[in-house]
């Protein structure tokens, strides 16, 4: 037997290494003004964290949350405002895009069209936020932003569709109560998963007495099937060639006659094929003989930009990030997944995946600057915590309950059906090769509405990527189509 030695004990600096820091402050409240054409309005900034307690009273995570109040005159009252609930997606992405990008007081200084300015980066009032319209409350997940599982072993409980929902289900509940904002209009918008998580939110809040006016989807997947490039599943092959010929048609690389066509015109064309005879040949599979196989890689290769050969030795099925290389190969650039019209340089031609997303990359610097500057010069925080723009740690450990991705529809679905006075608006950007719109259109069709409610449902693009309103013009027509879809649904 081995001789026992008497272990010192544990130190508590030892434990507390162990457990996750977090802000523990209360949220801080701050004054400001914003001067939207001849209009000033007056609001109050509230920047902070709500912890999220288990059944014994303990602190299990913090949500990090930034919320605008707008002053109300004398005799109104704040119940009758509507609120939306604001977040992005990834998984693990913080609400920095949606917050300084389209909906929030202030956003990042970028170049008209959406491309990265040189450093250094800056922000500016927004004339196109929605804070002249409803109060907003900006929703950092746990794991990213500041908010943080109170200890490592705590991740999964929050890292995962169900425990997203259950997370921030109960932030929205806790923020109603806390600020009485129980009987005010509510709305909910996402982009990206946050549209995954914003229908699934909607099913599962209604069962809790928490019911929505209206929901904005902005770059939608309800059903990652219809986007998701694997074996045996040919509904992504089918649903991104339309994106392919209007990407292929910006930058100038499909024949005389297409590309001097009306990108409208273009697109509904390509989806028309798209959806019959492409359809109908790949679910031929290997039945499809020689002559049509070469007949419609022919037409394949004419509305995507690509050679003919190309197409035919990628089995008529071009995957995402081949047609990302592959496009504009011949001058070594590369277009971008979340926005094909930005352009990245690679170092060779030959490989078969871009470096980098280039419209990423063009995003990331000056959001995360800006972010940083104003949160602890305007909105009072102070803390050395990073802010998790777009956590890596929590898309790669995320968990997908039983292995499958989820499918929202019939949750959303679901919701409109108990509140049929629900509205729901979807964007989506041409040049989106993320959430491609014609896989939106396809995701809508198969949600089976009830044909008596499928008027509250909308359907707008917009001549951009997946986060359009980083395009000046896209913005502008964004707000104005948001100002008349509240205006109708409270």
């Amino acid at each position: 037997m081995a001789e026992k030695t008497n272990q010192p004990a544990e130190s508590k600096d030892k434990k507390d290494e162990k457990t996750r820091r977090l802000l523990g402050i209360e949220p801080v409240e701050t004054q400001h003004e914003i001067i939207i054409g001849d209009q000033k309005l007056s609001y109050t900034a509230r920047s902070g964290a709500i912890p999220l307690k288990d059944e014994f009273d303990e602190t299990e995570a913090e949500i990090f949350f930034t919320a605008y109040d707008l002053d109300l005159r004398q005799g109104e009252d704040r119940a009758n405002r509507p609120l939306v609930f604001v977040f992005n997606g990834g998984p693990g992405s913080s609400s920095v895009w949606l917050h300084m990008g389209a909906l929030g007081p202030k956003r990042v200084c970028m170049q008209k069209q959406g491309w990265m300015p040189p450093p250094p980066y800056r922000y500016e009032d927004n004339q196109h936020t929605w804070l002249d319209q409803a109060d907003l409350v900006f929703i950092d997940p746990v794991g990213t932003g500041f908010s943080r599982a109170a200890k490592e072993e705590l991740d999964k409980k929050f890292w995962s569709f169900q425990g997203d929902l259950k997370s921030v289900g109960e932030f929205i509940r806790l923020y109603l109560t806390r600020y009485e904002r129980w009987t005010s209009p509510l709305f909910l918008a996402g982009e990206s998963y946050g549209t995954t998580r914003a229908a699934g939110l909607a099913g599962y809040l209604v069962d809790l007495g928490i019911t929505f006016n209206g929901i904005f989807l902005i770059s939608t997947v309800l059903d990652f099937g219809a986007i998701h490039f694997m074996d045996a599943n040919d509904l992504p092959y089918q649903l991104f060639v339309p994106t392919y010929a209007a990407t292929a048609w910006f930058h100038n690389k499909l024949d005389h006659d297409l590309q001097k066509r009306p990108l409208s015109e273009l697109i509904a064309e390509v989806e028309a094929w798209s959806e019959g005879e492409l359809t109908l040949a790949l679910m031929k599979g290997d039945r499809l003989g020689s002559d049509e196989r070469r007949a419609v890689a022919e037409t394949l290769a004419r509305y995507t930009g690509l050679g003919r050969e190309y197409v035919l030795g990628s089995n008529l099925r071009i995957e995402i990030h081949r047609f990302c290389k592959e496009l504009l190969r011949e001058s070594r650039r590369s277009v971008g997944r979340l926005d094909s019209r930005f352009k990245g340089v690679e170092a060779v031609s030959v490989n078969e995946r871009p470096e980098f997303d280039p419209s990423m990359l063009a995003i990331t610097p000056p959001y995360t600057a800006a972010f940083n500057q104003y949160v602890r010069s305007e909105l009072g925080v102070k803390t050395d915590l990073v802010y998790e723009t777009l956590s890596v740690q929590v898309n790669e450990k995320w968990e997908w309950e039983n292995g499958t991705l989820p499918a929202t529809g019939e949750a959303l679905r679901r919701a409109i059906a108990k509140n049929p006075f629900m509205k729901v608006l979807f964007g989506q950007g041409t040049y989106d090769l993320a959430t491609p719109q014609f896989a939106t259109q396809y995701m809508i069709a198969h949600m089976n509405i009830d044909p008596e409610f499928r008027g509250n449902v909308r359907f707008n693009t917009y001549e951009a990527g997946h986060m359009f309103y980083l395009d000046e013009e896209s913005l502008a027509a964004f707000k104005s189509d948001v100002d008349t879809f509240i205006s109708v649904s409270v």
